[in-house]
C-alpha cells in the first residue's frame, strides 16, 4: 500500500435518501471528492441549535402591543381622546421589545 499520512479509515452507514441528500450537498458545494467533503463537514462543519426562549417572549411582548393599539384605535374612533399615559405605556413596551431583540442577539453573537 502506498505509504499514506491519513491512514485510520472511519466508515458509517446512511439510508437512500440520506445519500442523495449528501451528494445534493455536495453538487451544490461544487465538490466531487465524497471523501474530502465528509472529512471538511465532519472537521469544520456545525450544528446549528435554536433556543426560542427570546423569540417566544418577543413574540408575546408583539402580542401585548397590538392588543394596546387595537384598544388605543378604537378610542380614537370613537372621538375620544388617548391619554399620554397610554402612549407611554406603548412607549415602554416597545422599548422592553427592542431590550429582548438586542439580548438575544448579543447572546448568539458573542460565541
Amino acid at each position: 500500500m502506498v505509504n499514506r499520512n491519513r491512514d485510520i479509515q472511519l466508515k458509517f452507514r446512511v439510508t437512500a435518501e440520506e445519500k442523495s441528500f449528501i451528494d445534493l450537498k455536495m453538487t451544490e458545494a461544487n465538490i466531487t471528492n465524497r471523501e474530502a467533503y465528509l472529512r471538511k463537514m465532519a472537521i469544520d462543519g456545525a450544528i446549528i441549535t435554536s433556543n426560542f426562549e427570546e423569540t417566544k417572549k418577543l413574540i408575546y411582548e408583539l402580542h401585548k402591543i397590538g392588543t394596546n393599539i387595537n384598544q388605543i384605535a378604537r378610542v380614537a374612533n370613537s372621538n375620544a381622546e388617548i391619554s399620554k399615559e397610554e402612549i407611554l405605556e406603548l412607549k415602554e413596551m416597545v422599548k422592553e421589545i427592542w431590550q429582548l431583540q438586542r439580548s438575544g442577539l448579543l447572546e448568539k453573537h458573542s460565541i
